[in-house]
């Protein structure tokens, strides 16, 4: 069984930490550290309000957003932050799926546990117990503009900390009052801010965010090796990928997939046969220029990411050490929108490309049959796996208008600029999806063509991952149903272990 994980303010989560933890489902725990500072914070707030309880702080004696000029009786401050679960608790549409509500529900919990939000440490401890149970909220993916936060999908998170709202449950959907009761769990009593805290924060873009650059990192390096093996079908040159070229426009990423491409074809029996073409067309020869790019733009992503993992992002916000509360706009998701927009864009050029290298393929250029099979006209072959990932490529076009160039004014004019970013999130989640259906269709053409390049063989890392495939496809002789080829192309785009 995994180790125990310690939330600590003083360590930094980064997507390599997150993805263990997601895969090795360790325990994850407070530190002492951040038990120090969340008791630090929570009773500073108190002491602050005793101290000064005239003086107004937005959210703790205040109404919410445009009705922040209302004053709040100190005796209904609890009512206050129940309220405002319950109304913000507006989301629509799909069921945001279980590995994100894990994610959002661990990344609440790192915010938090800076102790700059004033919540009390069981608030955060639950959220916790959630988390290391696999009791899952139920949320919603519509209804978030991105700023003041997350209102509605963090409303619906939060909400069964109250006994209130639904989760998922090893399988069963329950009430919260009765989910909690399974452990003799006692409802949460929100204290001053903690309601304002729990909804206010960017973590349902975020868990976007690291879900799909995980898989979108995947798609990068997949992206190299198919469009390889996609060249020693089309029985491309491996001149475009010297270094000496590519050392004359030293883009991270160009340096990096020609290197990469490079590795791949050495040993390739394929590459020693005398080339009759001069050049390849683009989708080939360009491969480091476009997926470099497209990793380049990807590493400011994961930049912009692993800063919103390690931040506070609710507001107001406490300073214990300063004596201070301060009121900001941390939680606005204008960083995150940008990111995502980007996220989505690269990716769907990793998509496009390959669509272009896979109507190569089919085209019955350099010795290969129209549509890949042997006899074709009483065959289609694979002419039409090309149809279907020209019209993803077309669905990707339409996904990648910005959402973060989009602002509506919202709350009677007091939140006159959002950012859209959970648009933009649950957008480039659908793109990633996509290109792994379009490599995996790549890989289809890519594999039949190389059959009939034989008896030459090709690189050892590529024969491997032609056999690997094969276990799961096998080679099209005749026409059949091709849906459940796809499906299982793209499941092994999803789960190989590319290099």
């Amino acid at each position: 069984m995994a180790a125990d994980y310690e939330l600590t303010p003083s360590a930094s989560l980064d997507l390599s930490t997150l993805d263990e933890l997601l895969r090795s489902r360790a325990r994850v725990v407070l530190s002492a550290e951040a038990r120090q500072r969340l008791e630090a914070g929570h009773r500073y707030l108190y002491q602050r309000l005793e101290r000064d309880p005239d003086t107004a702080v937005y959210g703790i004696n205040t109404g919410f957003g445009a009705l922040c000029g209302q004053a709040i009786p100190a005796e209904q401050r609890q009512q206050l932050q129940k309220n405002l679960l319950m109304s913000h608790a507006c989301g629509t549409g799909a069921e945001v799926p279980a590995e994100l509500v894990r994610l959002m529900l661990l990344l609440k919990a790192q915010s938090l546990c800076y102790g700059h939000s004033g919540v009390q440490m069981a608030t955060v401890q639950r959220l916790l117990d959630f988390y290391n149970r696999g009791m899952l909220p139920v949320v919603y993916e519509q209804g978030s503009l991105g700023a003041s936060g997350d209102l509605a999908p963090l409303a619906h998170l939060c909400l069964p900390l109250l006994a209130l709202g639904e989760v998922n449950y090893e399988g069963y959907r329950l009430t919260a009052a009765d989910a909690l009761s399974l452990f003799s769990w006692e409802p949460i009593v929100l204290g001053a801010k903690e309601g304002l805290a729990l909804l206010n924060g960017t973590q349902f873009m975020l868990a976007y965010a690291v879900h799909g650059l995980l898989r979108a990192r995947r798609l990068a390096t997949a992206a190299d090796v198919i469009g390889a093996l996609s060249l020693e079908g089309f029985d491309g040159l491996c001149e475009p990928f010297d270094e000496r070229l590519h050392r004359l426009r030293p883009h991270p990423g160009q340096l990096l997939v020609a290197q990469r491409l490079r590795a791949l074809l050495a040993g390739s029996e394929l590459q020693q046969q005398t080339k009759t073409a001069v050049q390849d067309p683009y989708s080939l020869r360009c491969m480091p220029q476009v997926h470099g790019a497209s990793r380049d733009a990807l590493a400011y992503v994961t930049r912009t990411t692993e800063i919103e993992c390690n931040a506070v992002t609710d507001n107001p916000t406490i300073f214990p050490e300063d004596d201070a509360i301060l009121s900001g706009g941390n939680f606005h998701g204008q960083p995150l929108a940008l990111g995502l927009d980007m996220l989505a864009i690269a990716v769907a050029e990793l998509g496009s490309i390959s669509q272009q290298r896979t109507a190569q393929l089919i085209s019955g250029q350099r010795g290969l049959p129209p549509f890949l099979v042997a006899e074709p006209g009483l065959n289609s072959g694979l002419m039409i796996p090309q149809y279907a990932a020209a019209g993803l490529v077309s669905q990707n076009k339409q996904l990648c208008t910005p959402a973060s160039v989009d602002s509506l004014v919202s709350s009677n004019g007091q939140e006159d600029h959002v950012s859209m970013g959970a648009n933009a999130a649950t957008k480039a989640l659908r793109v990633v999806v996509n290109v792994e259906q379009l490599l995996g269709i790549e890989l289809l053409n890519a594999a039949q063509a190389l059959e009939f390049r034989r008896p030459s063989r090709s690189s050892a890392p590529l024969e491997a991952l032609v056999a690997a495939f094969r276990e799961k496809v096998p080679f099209v002789s005749h026409d059949r149903i091709l849906h459940p080829d796809l499906a299982a192309a793209a499941d092994f785009v999803r789960t190989y272990a590319w290099e």
